[in-house]
């Protein structure tokens, strides 16, 4: 396995810190507003903003906040309109694809912090189109291996899951973006525990990574994610583990 789902169960682990806590509300408004903007305000009809939404409340965003963010984007800020989605495709340490979601106000400010980051850390910055078609679009649920068997997680297949695979102590259950909400919710009716459940740009190609260069790899895909706009970060690596775990400490 390559890794992808350990690494998301290593960071949800060691959790949001304090002095991170205002910059990631702001990216989780920011997808409220946008999701709102674009699909409408109501959860129910809009599985976007039904997402977004519930990542708010697992960060535990004040209702207030969420609240707001979904009238910016229903009309209510003037500045909704401003923000908008750009994709950033690029090359880190390894020869990693990398695809950088951005939400922003200011394509200059944003374009000018990733190609910054990039030649910072190793990486560089591709033309459109050069490494999206090594990704595709999947729901993804992470949940801890060591307090359950496959076999409890088998109602997420009769909710529509794709796929329920092991990766290290990790399972990554896989599934179509519309059917990721459903199948969450098939997951907690069971008492399962979810670690993380998100849309993501899933490899189809995956990279095999040595320890060195994974170290660069991690610092760059952390230092994209540090920016204010920077939304999500997708990379195609194949790193072990034990590897991972030494890395992050």
């Amino acid at each position: 396995m390559s890794g992808h789902s350990k690494w998301h169960s290593i960071k949800h682990k060691k959790a949001i810190v304090d002095q991170r806590r205002g910059q990631h509300f702001t990216k989780l408004a920011r997808a409220i507003t946008v999701a709102a903007r674009e699909g409408g305000g109501d959860t129910d009809g809009n599985p976007t903003l039904a997402l977004a939404v519930q990542k708010a409340r697992d960060a535990s965003m004040p209702k207030d906040n969420i609240e707001r963010a979904i009238a910016k984007g229903t009309g209510e800020g003037a500045d909704a309109d401003q923000i908008e989605t750009v994709l950033y495709e690029g090359y880190g340490p390894g020869g990693v694809a990398l695809l950088i979601e951005a939400l922003t106000d200011n394509r200059n400010r944003t374009g000018a912090d990733v190609r910054h980051a990039l030649s910072k850390h190793g990486g560089n910055l591709g033309e459109p189109g050069s490494v999206s078609y090594l990704f595709e679009k999947r729901g993804v649920i992470v949940v801890d291996a060591s307090r359950y068997e496959e076999e409890d997680l088998l109602v997420a297949i009769d909710a529509g899951a794709q796929d329920i695979s092991l990766d290290d102590d990790v399972f990554e259950v896989v599934s179509e973006p519309g059917d990721l909400a459903a199948v969450r919710e098939a997951l907690q009716r069971a008492g399962i525990e979810i670690e993380s459940a998100e849309l993501t740009q899933r490899p189809t190609v995956r990279v095999p990574v040595q320890e060195s260069d994974a170290a660069k790899l991690i610092k760059l895909i952390d230092a994209l994610e540090e920016s204010d706009d920077v939304d999500a970060v997708h990379a195609n690596f194949d790193v072990d583990a034990d590897v991972l775990e030494r890395i992050a400490g």
